[in-house]
């Protein structure tokens, strides 16, 4: 019986009178980090939504830990980052935090825990709303990261962060993930695909391919994996 966390059939998924998902089939692993790598337009974020269960699906499932994506059982499995802000601009970077702390059951002092992982300890006080876009994607991450959830969703989570924060952040993923976390992150940024146990490289709502970044490269034959990249596009046009 296939027991990976989060799992992916035949999932079709229509936006706007546009097919972005033609019947998309994956999963993700525990203790592992996936990139979800592809350019802008390729179907990532719908795809991150659709395990959210916030996108309507037209057909497949998606599961996590079993439960169908959209009920209540998945909801208390996940920590979700959108690519759009998803902090409440009138409250303070704490009250945020601290609000998802109460509605994930994160254990006391967990909430100031992430705090000071990423870095918002100077920032508690001020509203949410007066931040720049590094520090509020940085808030938004804390969120999602608050009540340690087996399944973390991350869409474009280093976007306007600097270098130094980057590789912390990373760091701190890595860390979660050899406790156990399953991890999805998006990017369109490949240098970070090195980062990733698994990759999933996608374009047009189908996935050109997936394996380690050390699998990639064998595949194509290249140790670039934007070169990588453009040879797999190049491959599946043929």
């Amino acid at each position: 019986m296939n027991t990976a966390p989060v799992q992916v059939r035949d999932l079709r998924v229509s936006r706007g009178g546009r097919l972005v998902l033609p019947g998309l089939s994956t999963q993700l692993d525990s203790g592992t980090v996936t990139g979800l790598l592809g350019p802008s337009g390729s179907g990532k974020s719908t795809l991150i939504r659709s395990i959210a269960g916030v996108q309507r699906i037209d057909s497949g499932t998606v599961k996590i830990l079993g439960y169908p994506a959209g009920t209540r059982a998945a909801a208390r499995c996940l920590g979700y980052m959108t690519q759009a802000s998803s902090v409440y601009t009138d409250l303070s970077v704490r009250e945020n935090v601290a609000y998802w702390a109460r509605i994930s059951g994160a254990e006391r002092g967990e909430a100031e825990s992430v705090i000071e992982h990423l870095h918002l300890a100077s920032l508690v006080g001020q509203p949410a709303g007066r931040l720049s876009g590094g520090q509020t994607s940085r808030v938004a991450l804390a969120c999602a990261l608050v009540g340690n959830p087996p399944v973390l969703l991350l869409d474009e989570p280093t976007v306007g962060l600097d270098p130094v924060l980057r590789e912390e952040i990373w760091d701190f993923l890595r860390e979660r993930a050899a406790a156990g976390t399953t991890i999805l992150v998006s990017s369109h940024v490949m240098d970070e695909a090195a980062r990733c146990d698994k990759l999933l490289l996608i374009r047009h709502g189908e996935i050109l391919a997936t394996g380690s970044p050390d699998d990639i490269r064998k595949r194509t034959g290249v140790e670039d994996l934007d070169t990588a990249f453009l040879n797999l596009i190049k491959e599946h046009a043929a």
